[in-house]
Formats: C-alpha cells, sequence, structure tokens
C-alpha cells in the first residue's frame, strides 16, 4: 500500500464537449478506484486533436500515479488515441500480432471480415501491454502508468477488471453523509468552517439540495459530507454534522 495515491482521468472527444454524448465515464472509474485506495484528483476533457490530447497525456502522467483515458480507440478515422499515446512516449506504433490474433478470434465467431477499418483496432504502441476487452474483443492497453480504455461506458468498465491488478492502491477514503432539512449554507457555514479547522485530517463538504415538497412547495436543505481515511473519525463526527441542523 502506497502513503499517497492519485489518479487523473481524460476524456477524449469531440461528442463530449459538444453535448451530444454525456459522459459516464468519469463517474464509474472514479467509483471503481475508491475501494481500492486511488483517489481521482483531476479530470480533463479534450476534443479529437492530437496535439491537445498528447499535451494533456503528458501532463498528467507525471501528476499522478496512474491516468485512465477513454475514446478514441476504434475504427473510424477520427479514432487517433492509439496514435497520440505512441506520440506522447516516444514509441513505434503499428499491427501488433497479439491484438491481431484478439480480432480474427473475435470476428471470426460471427463471420465478420477484417476489413482495413477494423484492422485500426490492432495498432498498438511498441512496449504497450494490452487490456482484456470482454464485451467487443478489440484490446485496450497501458502504456508506462496510462490505460487506454474505450469510449463506451459498458466497453470502459468491461476493460477495468483487467486493470485492477495491476494497480497499487493508497489508504480507503471513508465517507458520511448527514442531510439536514430547512438548512441553508450560510446558516452553518461559520460552524462548518470550526469543524474543519479542528479536524485537519478531514474533508468537509457542504452541498445544496431542493426538492418538490407533496403541497407543491420547496423543500431545501444541505447534505454535510465528511471524508477521511479514518472511518471511526467520521462516525464520531456525525453528530457534530447533525448538531448544525
Amino acid at each position: 500500500m502506497k502513503p499517497d495515491v492519485s489518479a487523473g482521468v481524460l476524456l477524449i472527444g469531440d461528442e463530449i464537449l459538444s453535448g451530444r454524448t454525456r459522459d459516464a465515464n468519469l463517474q464509474q472509474i472514479a467509483e471503481f478506484l475508491q475501494p481500492i485506495g486511488i483517489p481521482v484528483r483531476e479530470a480533463r476533457v479534450v476534443s479529437d486533436d492530437s496535439s491537445a490530447i498528447v499535451e494533456a497525456v503528458r501532463a498528467m502522467s507525471a501528476a499522478h500515479d496512474y491516468v485512465f483515458t477513454t475514446g478514441g480507440i476504434g475504427p473510424t478515422h477520427d479514432d487517433i488515441t492509439a496514435d497520440c499515446m505512441a506520440e506522447a512516449f516516444g514509441r513505434a506504433i503499428d499491427v501488433r500480432a497479439d491484438a491481431l490474433a484478439i480480432l480474427e478470434t473475435w470476428y471470426a465467431r460471427s463471420e465478420t471480415e477484417i476489413t482495413p477499418a477494423r484492422l485500426r483496432m490492432a495498432r498498438i504502441p511498441e512496449g504497450a501491454s494490452l487490456i482484456a476487452n470482454p464485451v467487443t474483443g478489440a484490446p485496450g492497453f497501458q502504456i508506462e502508468n496510462v490505460f487506454v480504455l474505450a469510449g463506451v461506458p459498458k466497453i470502459a468498465r468491461g476493460m477495468l477488471e483487467d486493470v485492477v491488478h495491476r494497480l497499487e492502491g493508497g489508504p480507503v477514503t471513508h465517507a458520511v453523509t448527514v442531510r439536514l432539512e430547512g438548512v441553508r449554507e450560510g446558516d452553518i457555514a461559520e460552524a462548518l468552517g470550526v469543524l474543519a479547522g479542528d479536524h485537519h485530517s478531514v474533508s468537509f463538504g457542504s452541498y445544496p439540495w431542493f426538492e418538490e415538497a407533496p403541497d407543491g412547495g420547496l423543500r431545501r436543505g444541505v447534505a454535510l459530507v465528511a471524508r477521511g481515511h479514518d472511518a471511526a473519525l467520521l462516525e464520531q463526527l456525525r453528530p457534530q454534522l447533525e448538531a448544525l441542523g
């Protein structure tokens, strides 16, 4: 177990930035990593632009223990992630025999031809290790501390199962949540600040909520969240958070 581990998530694709596609990968990657003690400390979204991808990968790889990218490893012309990873780490890239064998086996089951477009999915940077894809066969890959996953959430989630054994986690972050009704953030800001000042190992968050009441009115309040590595301490803080209401 490492004392402090961090991850970054790089979401690649014009479809996310345009609003056409709603991202679900950041949430599922963060939820997957949390129980093994790897918090996501940074997330970026970049377009299908090679220079932007290369720059982001290099910066995030240097800043974090692990980086997870999603998108851009399919068969179409705008799937440029594999080439960008090769450029970012100064590696050659070409169709690799092990990746091609996986595609051949997969497509043989459905008697589907491996076209030049599909062959693109067997192009892997030199020295990268493959990540199994149990959904559609076409593999992702790991290059140094970067894990390159598909953009489709179901496929990305399946690929994570082949990643977990490669990760070394740190202390697990626990959380307690207290939901206060009829309270506004301004009402409890000072007291919450004092509590945070007394417990530097705990991260405190305040999140307003609103919902329609049965009579048509509006109910409102604040959800208070305390996060930290000491689960027992967090439980001791629960009544103090409840008292703020």
